[in-house]
């Protein structure tokens, strides 16, 4: 696996559950790509190419994995902070419904919106434009050392990501019974490596938890948390600055 697009490998689907949401509902491995597909397809319909960045809502949801692995295949960056995409010019910004009426777009920017239909015509409504798009991912010629994700800080290549990922199945035996649940938001390069694609690489349960919502006991094998060592039901937790700093 040389770049994290290569999760997305047609070979690789299975109906194996690879992602849990927030409120439960699972999704395999053979919808999860099938998805990404289509997600990748929207962001090229909205503009972003290999080299372009997108900037997505941080909130570790269904739309916002999506985003990520999609943008991920075409070989866009990410960068986990609208506002901060906004004022760089990034080529689409995703954010939550309720937040389209305080983002305002300058030129050159698409805005999508998911969670329910815009109020602004101009919007991208972008359930409505992934249900309807086509299950094939459009080619990419990306690298290891090219940008996967954006922070303040500087960026952070595809093979980067995988190699933290690696440590991380390494250090704590994930494999393809591991429940890995993510209790951190996307905004840092840890989160993603520790609580997306690691688990994704074997084979393993991503699970989604609602940063809103309070524990309701372990819901996997392994915890990220956002730092220290943060409780968690869980049995065992990982720390996102352990993992990419």
């Amino acid at each position: 696996m040389n770049v994290v697009g290569d999760l997305l490998a047609r070979d690789r689907r299975s109906r194996s559950v690879a992602l849990v949401t927030a409120d439960g509902r699972e999704r395999t491995s053979h919808d999860l790509i099938t998805n990404a597909y289509k997600a990748a397809n929207v962001l090229r319909y909205l503009g972003a190419r290999q080299g372009s960045t997108v900037a997505v809502d941080p909130v570790p949801r269904l739309h916002t994995t999506l985003a990520l692995l999609g943008a991920a295949g075409l070989g866009a960056a990410v960068r986990f902070d609208p506002a901060a995409g906004i004022t760089a010019g990034d080529r689409v910004v995703l954010v939550e419904v309720g937040a389209e009426g305080s983002t305002e777009p300058a030129p050159g920017t698409n805005l999508a919106v998911f969670g329910g239909p815009p109020e602004r015509p101009e919007t991208t409504h972008w359930e409505q434009e992934l249900w309807s798009e086509n299950p094939g991912m459009p080619p990419s010629e990306t690298a290891p050392d090219d940008p996967l994700l954006r922070e303040a800080e500087g960026w952070a290549s595809h093979g980067e990501v995988l190699a933290a990922a690696a440590a991380v199945v390494d250090a704590y035996d994930i494999d393809a019974g591991t429940r890995v649940v993510l209790r951190a938001d996307f905004s840092r390069v840890g989160a993603v490596a520790a609580g997306i694609v690691a688990p994704l690489s074997v084979g393993g349960t991503v699970v989604l938890t609602d940063p809103d919502e309070p524990d309701d006991g372990p819901r996997g094998d392994l915890a990220v948390v956002a730092g220290g060592r943060e409780p968690a039901p869980e049995p065992r937790t990982v720390s996102v600055t352990d993992v990419f700093e």
